[in-house]
């Protein structure tokens, strides 16, 4: 039997059989807009959207929460989720979680200051002494993590970060291009804050499944689809729509009760 032929028929008798235990594949994320985010009670971005396109495609029923990452993390530890939108490879996970060959896009990091308190930053070094606003369970790359050149201090969300960083809490936020530049408009903070030159890092992410029975099948018919709809006019006009700084249908406002309301109840 050809070798394509039997991983078909495998991976079909392992939807059948989440099927016929009335089962849906259980994903977590994290907001991160444009890449994947809830605007009003209806998931939107570019790689959730990819994804459910994908998995539609291969019969694959999804169930989807939204958790902090550090939860999201600890779930797929614990066997309460089967998989991760958006996640960075990391070798320490290779022994939990498998990760197509292909990505769902490419993350790239950058540091942003406020305007009031300038930090055109062109190296990691020129952040000697300042204090950045990070994500817990975040992979910046490894010159990020491992200099100490500077301190870092977490936030519950990526809006806790900016909103820590107009209030002069923090000096810098470190995240992804297209991520920063959605929450700057979101808050209105455009004139507020500007990108530091430095690039911390790039990093393609995934969607990862915990290592089982059949998902070893599914990650490979999962990349094979991903890398057909990726050549397809759809994923082009998909790309277009949040290649730009998407604005959520209500902008978010009072950035300074946000952060103290989220630290509040950070988990």
């Amino acid at each position: 039997m050809p070798v394509i032929l039997k991983l078909l028929i495998a991976a079909l008798l392992t939807c059948l059989s989440l099927a016929a235990q009335g089962e849906k594949l259980r994903i977590v994320t994290e907001p991160w807009a444009p890449y994947v985010y809830d605007d009003n009670g209806n998931m939107r971005g570019l790689d959730y959207e990819t994804t459910v396109i994908v998995f539609q495609r291969l019969g694959v029923d999804v169930q989807w929460q939204f958790l902090p990452w550090k939860r999201c993390l600890a779930m797929l530890d614990q066997g309460h989720a089967d998989g991760a939108l958006d996640i960075f490879h990391s070798h320490e996970r290779d022994t939990l979680l498998l990760y197509p060959s292909e990505p769902l896009s490419q993350v790239e990091f950058v540091l942003f200051y406020a305007n009031e308190r300038p930090h055109p930053a062109d190296t990691l070094d020129d952040l000697r002494g300042l204090t950045v606003g990070v994500s817990p369970g975040y992979l910046y790359g490894e010159a990020f993590s491992a200099s100490d050149a500077f301190a870092r201090e977490p936030a519950p969300s990526h809006e806790a970060n900016f909103g820590k960083l107009m209030l002069g809490r923090i000096d810098m936020v470190v995240t992804d291009r297209r991520v920063g530049q959605h929450v700057i408009k979101a808050l209105g903070l455009e004139d507020k804050v500007s990108q530091a030159p430095v690039v911390v890092s790039r990093q393609p992410q995934f969607l990862a499944v915990r290592r089982g029975a059949g998902m070893d099948l599914l990650v490979q018919r999962f990349a094979a689809e991903l890398r057909r709809f990726k050549q397809e006019p759809a994923y082009a006009a998909l790309s277009a729509k949040y290649g730009g700084i998407q604005a959520q249908t209500t902008p978010i406002n009072a950035f300074d009760y946000t952060v103290e309301q989220q630290e509040s109840s950070a988990q």
